[in-house]
């Protein structure tokens, strides 16, 4: 039997902590040796589903480090916090998965790789759309030539907002001073356009094979009295084509409920065909030059090592391997590149060359 990896989950601002836990409840090779949130209430479901003790429960996070000694931390902070916390992973010597987005910023997200760096630690960053199978078979299907050399991509992708009440079915939006009362909503690191165009730029940075676009133009839109956006275009030239990326807080209803119009998710358009592949979909669909009407083809199954991000990541760090595709840094690093530069372009409100 080969190691048995241990793994901390330190920090459930971000309660994607949940599901990154219960996949690491499900792997064979990997035990759950802590949880650390300052708020103890934040901690309850995680504590229930993955059958954690009482003693592997913490509010200190240097506690949690000390006593429980993980080999592998799972770190799920505000995004203005991401850099604070890898950098405290790394001068403790463990391993980071950090979910997204990668950083408030390039300069943030430059620290984060270069203290890990430094230390000679693994850092990934998980990003949920990268498992979508409508998304991992357009990738096989564009590798395969099937519709040309790619030309453009076009996405869309956002929800209800981040602090509806989802216990109540069709409830009210919340207010005005709930919305700037929380983090979600702060100036550095919030908004629409920092929570779902790095989605679009990661996957489309790795459809694109790491290609960098030359131009960005940004647009956003939102009640003027928030200090962040609420929707968001940006318009990326690569080569002579231009890609679209939509991002919005306020959609009707959550895509993983009922799908959104316009439907979350990509078209990407090459030189032979197009494919469509839209969230939590069971088909893509495809259209080329042998079949211009379109058809539907059924997604692909997951399989190991890349049936979710905590196996894909043991999987790499046995091997001594660093994670590739949208966990990489060399991918994430563009696609902060390309935000950073719709955040600036939307300041100055003019187009601008990449930025970094």
């Amino acid at each position: 039997m080969g190691k048995q990896w241990k793994i901390a989950g330190i920090n459930f601002d971000f309660r994607h902590m949940d599901h990154l836990l219960a996949y690491a409840h499900s792997e064979p090779n990997v035990e759950i040796v802590g949880v650390c949130h300052e708020d103890p209430a934040e901690l309850k479901d995680a504590v229930a589903a993955c059958d954690l003790t009482e003693d592997q429960v913490y509010t200190d996070w240097r506690a949690c480090i000390d006593e429980s000694n993980p080999d592998l931390v799972i770190l799920c902070p505000a995004t203005r916090d991401h850099a604070l916390w890898v950098e405290r992973m790394a001068d403790c010597g463990k391993h980071v998965l950090i979910e997204k987005p990668f950083a408030a910023n390039l300069a943030q997200a430059d620290r984060m790789v270069e203290c890990m760096r430094r230390a000679q630690l693994s850092l990934a960053i998980n990003w949920p759309l990268a498992w979508y199978p409508p998304h991992v078979t357009a990738y096989r299907l564009l590798r395969e030539g099937k519709i040309g050399e790619l030309q453009e991509i076009h996405f869309y992708d956002g929800n209800r907002g981040p602090i509806v009440d989802r216990s109540v079915a069709n409830g009210v939006d919340p207010g005005i001073e709930d919305k700037q009362r929380h983090w979600y909503y702060d100036a550095d690191g919030g908004g629409s356009l920092i929570d779902y165009l790095g989605y679009g730029a990661v996957l489309a940075t790795w459809y694109w094979d790491g290609r960098l676009p030359s131009e960005i133009m940004t647009m956003k839109g939102g009640d003027l009295r928030l200090a962040v956006d609420e929707q968001s275009v940006t318009m990326a030239r690569y080569g002579n084509w231009i890609s679209t990326f939509q991002t919005r807080w306020g959609t009707l209803t959550d895509p993983w409920e009922f799908q959104t119009q316009p439907k979350c998710g990509f078209v990407l358009k090459g030189t032979g065909g197009t494919i469509g592949h839209f969230d939590y979909e069971k088909h893509v669909r495809l259209a080329n030059r042998a079949h211009p009407e379109g058809r539907l083809l059924s997604v692909d199954e997951a399989v190991y090592p890349r049936c979710n991000p905590v196996e894909y990541w043991v999987h790499c760090l046995e091997r001594g391997q660093a994670p590739e595709g949208p966990l990489s840094i060399e991918t994430n690093r563009i696609a902060q590149q390309i935000v950073d530069t719709a955040v600036q372009s939307a300041r100055e409100g003019r187009a601008l060359p990449l930025i970094g």
